[in-house]
């Protein structure tokens, strides 16, 4: 802990003008890149067939995928116009995509950002297969006030694109859980990572 706080006390010496240059963020925020490819390497293992990401920010976990799986389609979505973003949306509720069409939908560390999660939830439910897996990625509540704070300067989602009202910084597993039931999910494994930090939810649909 004391090695990340003297790390980040020298990233704000830099005085990096994130709001102009957001691409310096990934040059000059090391933790934000160790904790990305963090996330990516727990859900890739994963993520089978047709794959859908929600939320996907710089579109690595798609990309990464797909290196994997030539032939097997993935595709990133997001309501922001971040580089690489597949197909930018307007509502992750309301999707062109035919029922019963992905295997996988995964929505990693952005479900707390997503405003009407209750009814993306039943779209992701509407879009996968009988025996598909959505997963997600989310910080709990204990840790999202003191870690947002400590990552204001590098957050994209609070200096880019700025947080809207109705997101959040985090959301915990008993939010999680009461959200995929409501949606027509069952939890059938929960993973916590980066040393507790940080949780993994895999969920079926209800038949």
């Amino acid at each position: 802990l004391e090695f990340i706080l003297k790390l980040f006390d020298f990233l704000k010496k830099l005085k990096i003008n994130i709001n102009n240059y957001s691409f310096i963020i990934t040059m000059y925020d090391p933790i934000g890149k160790i904790l990305m490819n963090w996330r990516i390497k727990k859900v890739l293992p994963q993520i089978n067939e047709n794959h859908l990401d929600i939320g996907c920010g710089s579109n690595k976990l798609s990309k990464k995928y797909k290196i994997k799986n030539k032939e097997a389609i993935s595709i990133g979505i997001d309501v922001h116009p971040w580089k690489n973003v597949d197909k930018i949306i307007k509502d992750s509720s309301n999707l062109s995509y035919d029922d019963n069409y992905f295997d996988t939908i995964t929505i990693v560390a952005s479900l707390n950002h997503i405003i009407n999660r209750h009814e993306t939830l039943k779209e992701c439910n509407r879009l996968l297969k009988d025996d598909g897996r959505l997963i997600i990625t989310m910080i709990p509540q204990k840790f999202w006030k003191i870690w947002h704070k400590l990552r204001k300067n590098y957050d994209l989602d609070q200096k880019i694109r700025k947080m809207k009202f109705g997101e959040v910084y985090g959301l915990n597993s008993a939010q999680i859980k009461s959200l995929l039931k409501s949606s027509g999910f069952e939890l059938i494994n929960r993973k916590r990572f980066m040393f507790g930090m940080n949780n993994l939810y895999v969920a079926s649909k209800i038949h």
